[in-house]
């Protein structure tokens, strides 16, 4: 993985299970990444989606028993790229409502998402 794939960049990470928010958090942060949470729950990264500045997204879709799609909403309205990190991709609001935001599912490399989450953020690998 290319250490400065992601060098400065602001990327909200929203997970809920602590060992895969570490783990995340952790390759984005060797990455270069300045990591925005991790967010555990859909209010928390609500919040931070409206008030933090932020470069690129990191969703997974059920957060603490929630779906995470009114934080998609707000990313969307502010113009900032995000992509679903689930175990589920065959719901209906991901190819509808969403059919532009990328979708990784787990289980997934590490070095798959940070590579995705620079394409987002355009950052040549």
């Amino acid at each position: 993985m290319s250490a400065g794939m992601l060098a400065g960049k602001r990327v909200l990470v929203v997970e809920d299970e602590v060992m895969i928010a570490y783990d995340v958090a952790a390759s984005l942060t060797e990455a270069g990444a300045l990591v925005v949470g991790p967010c555990t729950t859909v209010e928390q990264a609500y919040t931070v989606a409206q008030t933090e500045e932020i470069d690129v997204a990191l969703l997974d879709v059920d957060v603490a028993g929630r779906e995470v799609f009114p934080v998609a909403e707000v990313l969307d309205r502010r113009r900032i790229a995000f992509m679903f990190y689930t175990g589920r991709p065959q719901r209906e609001r991901l190819t509808a409502d969403f059919a532009h935001a990328p979708v990784c599912t787990k289980p997934v490399r590490l070095e798959t998402l940070v590579e995705a989450l620079a394409v987002l953020a355009r950052v040549p690998a």
